[in-house]
């Protein structure tokens, strides 16, 4: 007996030691919750289906429960109609209450009405744009169920972007891609291509966004703006430039990774130069402080490399912030002193109307005296909030105008406000060259404007 009970201790004392092995070989465990819905639409009955958005969703899904992620219904959310889809945002509203991290999938049409994003369900058929609004699904709906549930990060993904595909149903304010978000606080929104471009669908199984983001992810070592920085680039190279994600995001607390470091007493890695260690920890320093000037010395000691790319996308953005914040007289120059009516120089004060007509926005284009470079201004409604008003450059067909001739203008908005978009202002000079009136234009979308002098 006093045999046997060594040798079963001695079997116990070791299943404790390979228990404890397995352990450090599979890494920390997550102590995070993470719950994600994953959703790809590809089986339209009314309008032309899609072929990537279910395997998009089925590489999405079987990759975020690789990394520790709950999924809604425990896999993916194939072709739903409006009450499915309604049914898995209420699920997903109430698994995330108390999570650490929610985030969102969606695969499929999705189309900009009024300035809004609309997830299309495999059943919509709309024939006039108040269809819309009860057929689909408004962006906002997803946000509300992440906004209040109390989790530290919330991430919006939107492999969405591809054609309208009602855009001969006469929906008059139906425009093309999605238009920005304002990401609410603790929130990053990413899109396959920017706000009112559209995306690819891809011509091999997946999706050429959908495919970089599941492979990016699995990375160990990135944090969440490398990571979706990498993605941008990655689609960027892909499609030969034609597709750019975009990304727009609130000030978020902590560093997330979606995997873990790797493991040094698994794999070790071998050793890196003390200046990479260092130029690692001086980005984290800069990215807590997160000051203008902290990212220009940075830059100064680290020009080149993956931190360096990253630093000078935040260096701009926070001076874009400050050109904004500043007064309207260092924003833009005086007007010109009046010129001749002949002449498109000087100072132009206008109102431009959204495609429904419910709302108006005051706007000034200041031309130069040279010819027809110039400088727009207007009261921020549909960009970031943290800007007051937005900015634009001004460039138009003609310098010099005439009764009744059709002019021009092209109105590209600096990025201020998270805005960088292109509008064309095409319309007629007055008889007493006073007033120009007509429409303005982004791809389909479209409204009237007039200006006067």
């Amino acid at each position: 007996m006093h045999w046997a009970g060594l040798k079963t201790l001695k079997l116990a004392l070791l299943s404790l030691f390979v228990a404890w092995i397995c352990t450090v070989v599979a890494g920390p465990a997550r102590a995070d919750k993470r719950v994600a819905l994953v959703i790809g639409n590809s089986a339209y009955q009314n309008v032309t289906r899609l072929d990537n958005p279910s395997n998009d969703a089925r590489l999405m899904a079987d990759t975020l429960k690789g990394l520790g992620f709950s999924l809604i219904g425990d896999g993916p959310q194939i072709d739903l109609d409006k009450t499915a889809f309604d049914g898995v945002l209420q699920k997903f509203g109430n698994a995330v209450l108390g999570a650490d991290v929610a985030l969102f999938y969606y695969a499929g049409h999705g189309v900009q009405v009024a300035g809004r994003n609309f997830l299309v369900p495999v059943t919509a058929n709309p024939t006039k744009e108040a269809d819309v609004y009860l057929q689909m699904v408004d962006t906002s709906v997803v946000l509300s169920q992440m906004d209040g549930a109390g989790t530290k990060l919330n991430i919006v993904v939107l492999d969405a972007c591809r054609n309208n595909p009602f855009g001969g149903r006469g929906l008059r304010a139906t425009g093309g891609g999605l238009a920005q978000m304002q990401a609410p606080e603790g929130t990053l929104i990413s899109y396959a291509t920017q706000p009112g471009n559209v995306a690819q669908d891809g011509d091999g199984g997946n999706s050429p966004y959908s495919k970089a983001l599941a492979t990016t992810i699995r990375k160990p070592g990135l944090g969440l703006f490398e990571a979706f920085n990498e993605v941008g680039l990655t689609v960027k190279q892909t499609t030969g430039g034609s597709q750019q994600p975009w990304v727009s995001s609130s000030p978020i607390a902590g560093r997330f990774y979606f995997a873990n470091p790797p493991a040094n007493a698994v794999v070790p890695e071998p050793p890196k130069p003390q200046a990479d260690d260092k130029s690692r920890t001086d980005f984290d320093l800069a990215e807590r402080l997160d000051r203008s000037e902290i990212w220009e010395a940075f830059l100064q000691n680290y020009p080149t490399g993956l931190f360096a790319s990253v630093a000078r996308v935040r260096l701009d953005e926070l001076k874009k912030k400050q050109l904004a914040l500043a007064s309207p007289s260092q924003s833009i120059p005086q007007p010109p002193a009046p010129s001749p009516l002949g002449s498109i120089s000087g100072a132009w004060s206008g109102t431009y109307y959204y495609p429904n007509g419910t709302q108006s926005v005051a706007f000034t284009f200041s031309f130069g005296s040279a010819g027809c470079s110039g400088r727009g201004e207007e009261p921020n409604t549909f960009g970031n909030k943290s800007a007051p008003k937005l900015f634009a450059n001004l460039s138009c067909s003609a310098a010099t105008l005439a009764p009744g001739q059709v002019v021009t203008i092209k109105k590209t908005y600096d990025g201020t406000g998270g805005v960088s978009h292109s509008v064309i202002y095409t319309g007629t000079v007055s008889a007493d060259m006073r007033t120009i009136a007509g429409q303005w234009a982004i791809n389909a979308t479209r409204g009237n404007f007039t200006m006067s002098r």
